[in-house]
């Protein structure tokens, strides 16, 4: 048996029947109500566990308590004011007329806070009480805390019946509803439980009552302009770990075009692993998952999904506590424009086991891949040498038992009054590493780690900028901070070291988890308003606090910070940015809320709660707006002082770069020693490698040398305009630095 449930907290669900989402059944041609909570139900309030047949048709309650629904206390929705209680066990017996006509059948189900529901004896739905199947004990308290909806004025949530197992559960003639409800604590202030039970009639007859008036059927998605998920689990419950066995098709027909259910499959079709993912989100009743794609073996298959590069790792994200469903994609896309991998994103719609689900974004999971983070991949044998040097991706988050395991850092200095970090083995993971590859990681952490806490931290040739990439840092800090992430720098942070041969340095990012960024959070004030730098909190990874320390790091910033607000962090782009991914779900976030209907709605830990979609987003834009006005007044460091010590020559070779200011290309003319190998780099103002232009040998006598830089980056783009360094280097040693200014 299958059940689908559009609204509502999670449902563990028991399933007997495979199911096809493209079954045939019978039309509906209108909706009727067969069971009201507010008729004469048996009870037993859960003194002691009640006979095992009690939810069976054949089973006598005559012995038990009468009374009009719902049951419960606190809340003045009930028509029986029962004792305080950790259960309530209920049934009504209800006459079928005529099972042939009956298309669909629903429970809408309002209750606080746990319950499983049996028709004629099988179960049908649960929340929050046991596993499926498992017959919880009366004392049994719920684990989960859910506040009953309709005293509230809102629908309480719906579950649907297979329409292709109807016939196998109800009976024409009398058929019985049972209900057990349980509650999260006997000491809790309230109890709900109100119940009905509606069909879908495929003719006109009408036999029973028309339903109420929030009642509203479960939606059937017919087409749409984003790509249509379509996944069958073929009857099993999808758990938060281990993945089981599924079948996916995608329906895309290309940019621009509409997708229709009857579409063939033609992005994907076949075999995938899912599995439920998230930390606070997993509480959300609209689920995340993970998921790979397979062959019919079971292997890994690489495909392209939605026009993204070839992989079998990606995440379905659930977008719920974010109602302008934009915020991660808003961000990885500024990732993207900044230069940094970030995961590259689809919006699309699901349909899971023929329940429309809302919209979804498919993400690329953060893994090595030539394609994501692009590191060379560690393999049990290198254990020394070049080869045991990279590439690791490491991850700072919360530690469930279920993480992965990782290290914990002690650098000698530590800095007083600083927590030490714990990092977990994210890629490769924890059994896959070598003890020398786990150690020499964390040795290559703890080195960064000791030297950031020493006196001389700041020095240009001994100190931080041994280790790390600063221009990655610079930018993973300016993006957290312009969101205000209150994640930053303590949960879903990443970083990764490549070979030596290949920079060596400690790489950060890529950028995770911004749903709670850009002001959508209430419980942390420096992460509600515009005021503010997160990096300053005292109880987060201490690096970025301690760097904006050192004058160079911070001139450095400021410098990029200049760059980007005139174009890439810029108000009207990121409006434009928003703008354009609003256009695109304009449609399918109708659907999406009334799927999910929590506008106007608190959902944790929204801090503000619009009552429509073009509300959520225009406060997400003034928000941002706000931000980026108080970043450009504050943000510190002195750009000029950056430039001026950059421009000091390590070693006289007498460099120039003529034309400055040009347009189309310009040539870097400088003398050296006749043999000399020479290179030049050219980098944007934060010290992001752009192009290396050349790597040859002087071989005139007069040592003089000219290379030609096109105005192109290493992938044949031309720059935008705007400030960049040249960087010469002498048989490996840097000789000079100049500016140059692209128009």
């Amino acid at each position: 048996m299958v059940v689908r449930r559009w609204r509502g907290l999670p449902v563990i669900i028991l399933f007997f029947y495979v199911h096809s989402v493209f079954s045939q059944v019978s039309q509906t041609d209108h909706w009727e109500t067969v069971v009201f909570a507010g008729q004469q139900w048996h009870y037993f309030v859960g003194t002691e566990q009640p006979p095992s047949n009690w939810n069976q048709p054949d089973f006598d309650a005559g012995g038990w308590a009468e009374g009009p629904g719902g049951f419960g206390y606190g809340d003045d929705d009930d028509g029986t004011v029962i004792p305080k209680t950790l259960s309530v066990y209920l049934r009504i017996v209800f006459n079928v007329v005529d099972r042939a006509v009956i298309s669909q059948v629903v429970l809408s189900m309002d209750y606080d806070d746990g319950f499983v529901a049996y028709l004629n004896g099988v179960e049908m739905a649960r929340v929050g009480v046991g596993s499926p199947g498992e017959t919880p004990a009366f004392d049994q308290p719920a684990n989960v805390d859910h506040e009953a909806d309709l005293y509230r004025g809102q629908t309480p949530p719906g579950f649907e019946l297979d329409p292709e197992v109807i016939d196998q559960i109800l009976n024409n003639g009398e058929n019985v509803l049972a209900i057990e409800v349980h509650n999260r604590a006997l000491n809790s202030s309230d109890l709900s439980s109100n119940a009905f039970l509606s069909f879908g009639i495929s003719d006109q007859s009408h036999h029973y009552q028309d339903p109420p008036e929030w009642f509203e059927p479960p939606f059937k998605l017919e087409s749409s302009n984003l790509p249509i998920v379509v996944i069958d689990t073929h009857g099993q419950n999808i758990p938060d770990d281990p993945r089981i066995v599924a079948d996916m098709g995608i329906i895309y027909n290309g940019p621009g075009q509409r997708n229709y259910m009857t579409d063939p499959f033609n992005d994907y079709e076949g075999k995938i692993s899912i599995e439920i993912r998230g930390e606070s989100s997993m509480m959300f009743p609209k689920k995340s998952y993970r998921l790979e794609t397979q062959d019919s073996l079971g292997n890994n298959n690489n495909v392209s999904l939605i026009d993204m590069p070839e992989e079998n790792d990606w995440i379905l994200y659930a977008p719920y506590s974010d109602k302008s469903l934009i915020r991660n994609a808003l961000t990885f896309r500024l990732g993207n424009e900044l230069g940094r991998w970030a995961p590259r994103t689809r919006f699309c719609e699901l349909i899971l086991n023929g329940d429309y689900q809302g919209v979804y974004l498919l993400m690329e999971k953060i893994k090595r891949d030539k394609n994501r983070v692009d590191i060379a991949k560690l393999k049990p044998e290198d254990l020394s040498g070049d080869e045991l040097t990279g590439g690791y991706i490491l991850r700072i988050d919360k530690t469930d038992p279920d993480d992965p395991p990782g290290f914990t850092s002690n650098p000698t200095p530590q800095l007083p009054g600083v927590k030490s970090i714990y990092f977990q083995y994210y890629d490769p993971k924890e059994p896959e590493l070598a003890p020398e590859q786990k150690e020499y990681i964390k040795d290559k952490i703890e080195k960064f780690e000791s030297v950031l806490s020493s006196y001389g931290f700041s020095s240009r040739t001994d100190g931080y900028v041994k280790y790390i990439d600063v221009p990655s840092f610079i930018d993973f800090m300016l993006i957290n901070e312009v969101g205000k992430n209150v994640d930053a720098y303590i949960f879903s942070t990443y970083l990764y070291k490549k070979k030596d041969s290949n920079g060596g340095k400690i790489v950060m990012g890529p950028l995770w988890d911004f749903n709670l960024a850009y002001g959508n959070v209430d419980y942390h004030e420096n992460s509600q308003y515009a005021p503010g730098w997160i990096y300053n909190d005292t109880y987060r990874v201490y690096w970025f606090r301690r760097l904006m320390e050192d004058n160079n790091f911070a001139n450095q910033s400021k410098c990029r910070w200049e760059e980007l607000r005139e174009n890439i962090l810029n108000k009207e782009h990121i409006s434009y940015l928003i703008d354009s991914m609003v256009t695109v779900l304009d449609e399918a976030q109708e659907r999406n809320f009334k799927r999910w209907p929590v506008l106007g709605e608190y959902v944790w830990p929204n801090q503000f709660v619009g009552n429509t979609y073009q509300e959520e987003v225009a406060w997400l834009k003034h928000w941002i707006a706000e931000r980026l006005i108080w970043m450009n007044a504050r943000m510190p460091g002195n750009c000029s002082s950056w430039i001026n010590a950059a421009e000091e020559p390590l070693e006289e070779c007498n460099a120039e770069v003529f034309p400055n200011p040009f347009t189309e290309s310009t040539s870097v003319r400088l003398n050296a020693e006749p043999g000399s190998l020479v290179q030049v780099e050219i980098t944007d103002i934060s010290g992001r490698r752009i192009r290396t232009l050349a790597e040859k040998t002087a071989q005139k006598q007069t040592g003089r040398f000219s290379i030609l830089w096109d105005g192109r980056d290493g992938q044949k783009t031309p720059v935008r305009p705007g400030l960049y360094f040249v960087i010469v280097y002498i048989n490996g040693e840097r000789a000079h630095t100049l500016k140059v200014i692209r128009r």
